[in-house]
C-alpha cells in the first residue's frame, strides 16, 4: 500500500494545496486533495482489469475554486437543504446563508468544501489512508459552537474506499457531514448514467414540496417512479420525475449500523459499486444541473446526467422537522458517520 504527495496548486491567499494519492496492491487509486477534503480521482478496474477514473472532477485547483456543483467534496456543516436558511435551537434562532433560492444548501458558499484541511497520510500492509482535520469556529457560516472535525479516507486491498467522519462540539449545533462525488462507472465524461442499473435499499422517501424542500412527510416508494427496491436503470422512469431525481431516501435497517444502501452496475464495463452507511437517509441525485458548459478533466463536457451522486446523511431540513431523526450534536457527544464504497 502506498501514499504519494504532490502540490496541486495554491489558494488565492497563497496557501499550498496538496494532492495525496492512495494506491492499493490491485493498482486501484484514490486521489484526494486537502482543499475541501475532495476526492479528485478514483481509478477502478473493469471486468477485464482495465483501470478507469469513475468520478467527475478537474485537472487543476483553479477549476475547483470556480466549481459550484460540489464535485467530490466533503460537505458540512450541514449537507442538503435547510428551509428558509434558519433554524431554532435552545430558544435561539440562527440565520444561515441562503445560497439555494430561499434555502441554505451544503453549509453555504463557504462551507467545508472551501476549507483547507490539515492532512496526515498513513499506510500499512492492509490500507492506505489520509486523515483530515478542521476546527470550525463558533458562528462559522452562522452555526453555533466550536466544532472539531475529523475525516478519514481509507483504501483497502479489497477495493474498498471507506470514509469516516467524527465531530465534537462545545455548544449544541446541527451536524450532517457527507461525501459528494459524482460517479460514472463507465468512466468520467464517457456519456450519461441513465443505463446504470440502480438498487436502493429504501422502501420510503421524503417527498419534496415547494422549492424542493421536504414537507415532513414520509411516503412509500411502491408504485411510483421513486421505487428502486428492485434494480432498474436510472433512466427508465426519470421522465416521470419533474427535473430528475434529487430526493432523500429513508434507508431500511437500523441507523448507526453499517448496512447496504445502494448497489449500482454499469453493464458495458461490468463495474459494480455497493454503498454502505450508518446514517438514516441518502440523497440520490441524477446530475440534473450539469450542463454543456461544465468542462471537466481533459476538457471533457459534463452534460446533464453525466454523473450521479449518492449522499448518505440525515434527512433534509431535520433541524426544522421534529419528527425526523435528530441531527443535533451536543457537548460531550461524538458525531460519527461511516460510508463504505465497495467495487467489484
Amino acid at each position: 500500500m502506498q501514499v504519494t504527495k504532490q502540490e496541486f496548486g495554491r489558494t488565492p491567499d497563497g496557501k499550498t494545496v496538496e494532492l495525496f494519492t492512495l494506491i492499493n496492491d490491485n493498482r486501484m487509486t484514490a486521489g484526494i486533495m486537502n482543499f475541501g477534503g475532495t476526492l479528485v480521482s478514483l481509478l477502478v478496474p473493469d471486468k477485464s482489469g482495465s483501470l478507469t477514473d469513475v468520478v467527475l472532477g478537474f485537472d487543476s485547483l483553479k477549476e475547483y475554486l470556480r466549481d459550484d456543483k460540489f464535485l467530490g467534496v466533503t460537505v458540512g456543516r450541514y449537507a442538503n437543504r435547510i428551509a428558509g436558511g434558519k433554524f431554532s435551537l435552545d430558544g435561539v434562532e440562527y440565520h444561515l446563508e441562503k445560497n439555494d433560492g430561499e434555502n441554505h444548501l451544503h453549509g453555504g458558499s463557504q462551507g467545508f468544501h472551501r476549507v483547507l484541511w490539515q492532512a496526515e497520510p498513513f499506510s500499512s500492509e492492509s490500507e492506505a489512508g489520509l486523515k483530515l482535520t478542521h476546527l470550525s469556529k463558533d458562528m462559522d457560516s452562522g452555526y453555533p459552537g466550536n466544532l472539531e472535525c475529523l475525516v478519514v479516507y481509507r483504501l483497502t486491498n479489497t477495493n474498498e474506499l471507506r470514509i469516516e467522519y467524527e465531530a465534537r462540539t462545545d455548544k449544541a449545533t446541527p451536524v450532517n457531514l457527507t461525501h459528494h462525488s459524482y460517479f460514472n462507472l463507465a468512466g468520467e465524461g464517457n456519456g450519461d448514467i441513465l443505463n446504470h442499473e440502480l438498487m436502493l435499499n429504501a422502501d420510503h422517501y421524503t417527498p419534496p414540496g415547494e422549492n424542493g424542500m421536504v414537507t415532513g412527510a414520509i411516503e412509500p416508494v411502491a408504485g411510483t417512479a421513486m421505487d428502486f427496491t428492485k434494480p432498474k436503470t436510472i433512466g427508465r422512469d426519470i421522465k416521470a420525475v419533474p427535473g430528475g431525481y434529487d430526493h432523500n431516501y429513508v434507508l431500511n435497517g437500523k441507523m448507526g449500523e453499517l448496512r447496504l444502501a445502494a448497489r449500482i452496475r454499469e453493464p458495458q464495463t461490468g463495474r459494480i459499486m455497493e454503498l454502505r452507511t450508518t446514517k438514516p437517509g441518502m440523497q440520490f441525485y441524477s446530475g440534473n444541473f450539469l450542463t454543456d458548459e461544465d468542462k471537466g478533466k481533459g476538457g471533457k463536457s459534463y452534460r446533464q446526467h453525466y454523473g450521479f451522486c449518492l449522499e448518505p446523511q440525515y434527512y433534509p431540513d431535520s433541524p426544522n422537522q421534529p419528527d425526523f431523526p435528530s441531527s443535533i450534536l451536543k457537548p460531550g457527544e461524538r458525531y460519527h458517520h461511516e460510508i463504505l464504497f465497495s467495487f467489484k
